[in-house]
């Protein structure tokens, strides 16, 4: 294995597994650190975690876990990858996860770039953007659990770590990747060994890979691993041996947690053709709608593709929280969504799209799959996936904010055939 890379959820996961994929790395998505040694045809090795909301002791502890695994496969670099839209509260987990991987390599700097242009997200002046608005009004500022009401990363980021923020502005970041090299090696003397790095384009994300082609830890979204497979190819080290994902035969089925506008317009816009039932968070809490009665729903309407869902506005979602707690009813929500997915699977579901990573989580652990293999990409940042374990399914997990409107019809069509 020669690049180790830790995702802090799953969708996330996939997200970079689609990159390295399509840079010509052979990859395999891990579900948690595995117990055993990798496959022999896996390059790049993404260990895909549930760590983006928990406790931030915690999510360090399973990211050394994951490090260390890593190394025992041999791997030369390691990437540390979170979402683009840096979900995060003030206190984590980003800054202290990163922070304990620095200091465990140990490297004397690490790149923050969570960018990633084919989606929109675009990093200048250290502050974030989707599309052409600031991070702070795109409605990630209404995110259930990782609400992000500031653009700038380098005071989010301060926040959350012990020490302090470096920053590579665009201006450098154009001049090419021994520009960026340069700075850099600046920061790191001046002690600031998280550097937040612009970037607006996919060329730049390019500079930014040769210039840490020797650094030992990268971090950022998808995007930042753009440049990382061709230092490799340059060193001779790839196969070039491709994808061994087939697509797969069978039902299927959408499981749509996610309550991002994106994933609020694709599920309008699929259940303009297909059947839905929408998960009622006092039915749900009191336990009156139970994963049974959603199962017969989808073995009713199993012809049709049905869907299943919590998606609702910031607004219901926003008092549905208050009432329940917000912990309470995300972990409520998301068992349903696991227990449910193991109960179609075990009667003949083969296909299934997820929105949300923290719904994609919730199935992807429910199912006990150990490792994923990548294929082709559906829309940018979402590719299809084959399950290996107990339960051979074949999924699409879909950050919340990701895919065109026509997403989920695009999905199951990938993932095979009925």
């Amino acid at each position: 294995m020669l690049l180790g890379c830790i995702a802090d959820d799953f969708t996330g996961a996939s997200d970079l597994a689609n990159t390295l994929a399509k840079g010509g790395m052979s990859t395999i998505q891990f579900v948690g650190v595995p117990k055993g040694t990798a496959q022999a045809r896996c390059e790049a090795g993404v260990v895909a975690l549930k760590t983006r909301s928990i406790a931030a002791a915690d999510a360090v502890a399973q990211s050394l876990t994951a490090l260390r695994w890593l190394e025992t496969q041999g791997c030369r670099q390691f990437l540390f990858k979170y979402c683009s839209t840096f979900d995060s509260t003030p206190r984590g987990n980003i800054g202290p996860v990163a922070e304990a991987l620095l200091q465990a390599l140990p490297a004397s700097v690490a790149v923050v770039c969570p960018v990633f242009p084919a989606t929109g997200r675009t990093l200048f002046m250290g502050h974030l953007f989707v599309k052409d608005r600031l991070l702070s009004e795109s409605g990630m500022e209404n995110h259930p659990l990782n609400p992000m009401t500031d653009p700038d990363l380098r005071r989010w980021l301060r926040l959350q770590t012990k020490g302090e923020v470096g920053f590579v502005p665009h201006s450098i970041v154009r001049q090419g990747g021994e520009a960026v090299r340069a700075a850099l090696d600046a920061e790191a003397k001046a002690g600031r060994r998280l550097v937040v790095v612009d970037a607006i384009e996919d060329a730049d994300l390019l500079a930014i890979g040769a210039a840490v082609a020797d650094q030992p830890l990268v971090t950022g979204g998808s995007g930042i691993a753009l440049g990382l497979p061709e230092n490799f190819r340059k060193a001779g080290m790839l196969s070039n041996a491709g994808s061994t994902y087939k697509p797969g035969k069978g039902p299927g089925i959408v499981l749509s947690g996610s309550c991002s506008s994106a994933s609020q317009a694709q599920l309008a816009h699929y259940l303009l053709t297909h059947p839905g039932l929408a998960l009622d968070p006092d039915a749900l809490m009191a336990g009156s709608q139970k994963v049974t009665d959603a199962a017969l729903f989808v073995r009713d309407h199993l012809d049709d593709d049905p869907a299943v869902y919590s998606t609702a506005s910031p607004a219901k979602v926003a008092k549905s929280q208050e009432k329940f707690g917000r912990q309470e009813l995300a972990e409520k929500i998301e068992h349903f969504f696991g227990a449910l997915a193991a109960a179609l699977v075990d009667e003949g579901v083969a296909r299934i799209a997820v929105g949300g990573g923290e719904t994609s989580g919730a199935v992807v652990t429910a199912l006990k799959t150990e490792s994923l293999i990548v294929g082709p990409e559906i829309d940018p940042g979402v590719p299809a996936l084959a399950a290996s374990g107990d339960r051979r399914v074949h999924l699409a997990l879909k950050s919340g904010n990701f895919g065109a409107l026509d997403f989920y019809d695009k999905a199951l069509h990938a993932l095979g055939e009925a």
